[in-house]
């Protein structure tokens, strides 16, 4: 009689475990499907051979907008080292809407306060997303934006490199 109530036991836990991991892989498999879904971006950067970032290369990037009910963020990426020298770089910001002509804007973006670097890092490397634009609608079609570097250090040192990343609104 016991052996028959252990049996009833056993079978009992082993089923409520098939039953748990069961649920279990439902909800990862549900997880997975929501995290499958497309994040309308766009991020593209350039590398700078030698770690340095002369002021005569100036970056280009072409995206093109198709969903104009959309509102849109533009951020400057970067990525140094921790031995970059500076807590703030300044750059231009050339953009070329379509069917437009060609706009600079100045930007000083601050990459460091006194508790230290403001982006991500691993070891002894940093990446930094600045915003450029708060969120704003964008035209149909292809966008240039081309990044300068205007920092009286020539070339800038410690920087591996430079993009743009254009992120749709939610």
């Amino acid at each position: 009689m016991k052996e028959q109530e252990s049996r009833h036991k056993t079978y009992s836990y082993l089923c409520y475990m098939n039953l748990f991991k069961s649920i279990l892989l439902l909800v990862l498999c549900a997880l997975c499907l929501v995290a499958c879904t497309t994040v309308d971006l766009y991020e593209k950067t350039v590398s700078f051979p030698n770690h340095e970032w002369k002021s005569d290369n100036k970056p280009e990037f072409d995206f093109t907008i198709k969903d104009t009910t959309s509102l849109y963020k533009v951020f400057f990426v970067m990525r140094h080292t921790e031995e970059y020298s500076n807590k703030n770089i300044w750059i231009n910001v050339y953009s070329q809407p379509p069917g437009d002509t060609l706009h600079k804007a100045m930007y000083e973006i601050q990459l460091a306060n006194e508790k230290g670097w403001l982006g991500t890092g691993m070891d002894d490397i940093y990446e930094q997303r600045q915003r450029l634009t708060d969120a704003v609608p964008l035209k149909a079609g292809t966008y240039k934006l081309i990044l300068e570097n205007i920092m009286r250090e020539d070339p800038l040192r410690h920087v591996l490199n430079v993009g743009v990343r254009v992120e749709k609104v939610q």
